[in-house]
């Protein structure tokens, strides 16, 4: 018995209805379809199981990696020798003291229809972003103007040893496409919104508009993982990467989009070798005819 195998018995001792995944394949667990398998995932369906699985990894001197929807995450082609929590609880918008609240695991398209129905703007923006609450949070998502720093009252966390914690939004330390939470120490559990109150219509007219700009500017038939580049300070990172004619440039399966400079997309049977290999000729074209340095947004595991 090896040492992955004790800790899944360790993991289905403390949390006997969880699932615990061995060998969990990533490609199907990431927007970019690459990377190999983790070696543990455990996917805790309520606050108790997730404090539980935290507990026994922190005995165990183990450091979780906690997954959202993957929109935003590149694994190697040699996987993950880890444990990865898929916080999974069903919790769905709903209003509650004022504030519009969800669970870390929902989809920020289930987050702003459910606002939108309940007659209440500021998410019209995160309509199109693939990802879930906890991701959203954790990296301060954004796009068309908005970002989740504009709208989120508090967070509720939970710890590497269990403990829960509400932390209200003045002390997220919100920046460009990073929180509080961007060490991964934190798992997100819940998440507060403040928004307004506005015209049904109107606001989901703007969530339509928004995404049929997406449709139409970016790449979302090929799997991707959103905006490759961070914004560099006074430019975009699409521009740069058009201006240095680099649109369509390829390693074996890797594409930057010709829809859209910004996208590297996985055209078929893309690795992630492939994905880093381009993203790393992207960064040394454009730092040798601009002058400025490319900072990649996705991140990376078991690279």
């Amino acid at each position: 018995m090896d040492d992955w195998d004790i800790l899944e018995q360790e993991l289905k001792k403390a949390c006997p209805g969880m699932k615990v995944c061995r060998n969990e394949p990533m490609a199907k667990r990431t927007t970019f379809r690459v990377g190999g398998n983790a070696a543990i995932m455990v996917f805790p369906q309520t606050e108790q199981e997730a404090a539980a699985a935290l507990q026994t990894l922190c005995r165990m001197e183990i450091a979780p990696f906690f997954l959202g929807n993957g929109s935003n995450l590149l694994v190697s082609d040699s996987g993950y020798e880890g444990v990865v929590v898929k916080y999974s609880a069903v919790l769905h918008p709903q209003e509650r003291d004022g504030v519009f609240v969800a669970g870390g695991a929902t989809l920020l398209s289930e987050l702003s229809t459910a606002a939108a129905k309940s007659g209440l703007k500021g998410l019209e923006f995160a309509y199109g972003i693939p990802g879930t609450v906890g991701g959203a949070v954790t990296m301060n998502a954004g796009a068309y103007a908005g970002e989740m720093a504009q709208v989120v009252s508090w967070v509720k966390v939970m710890d590497g040893q269990g403990n829960v914690e509400t932390i209200p939004a003045e002390s997220c330390d919100f920046s460009y496409r990073h929180s509080a939470f961007s060490d991964g120490k934190r798992l997100v559990l819940e998440a507060g919104f403040s928004l307004a109150p506005g015209d049904q219509g109107e606001i989901q007219a703007k969530m339509t508009e928004l995404l049929t700009q997406r449709k139409v500017k970016q790449p979302l038939e090929y799997p991707s993982a959103g905006s490759t580049f961070k914004r560099p300070p006074g430019y975009f990172a699409a521009a740069l990467i058009d201006q240095c004619g680099l649109k369509g440039l390829t390693v074996g399966g890797a594409q930057v989009s010709e829809k859209h400079a910004g996208f590297v997309i996985n055209r078929g049977g893309a690795t992630c070798t492939d994905i880093l290999t381009l993203v790393e000729q992207v960064k040394e074209r454009v730092l040798a005819e601009t002058g400025v340095a490319l900072e990649l947004e996705v991140k990376t595991l078991g690279v």
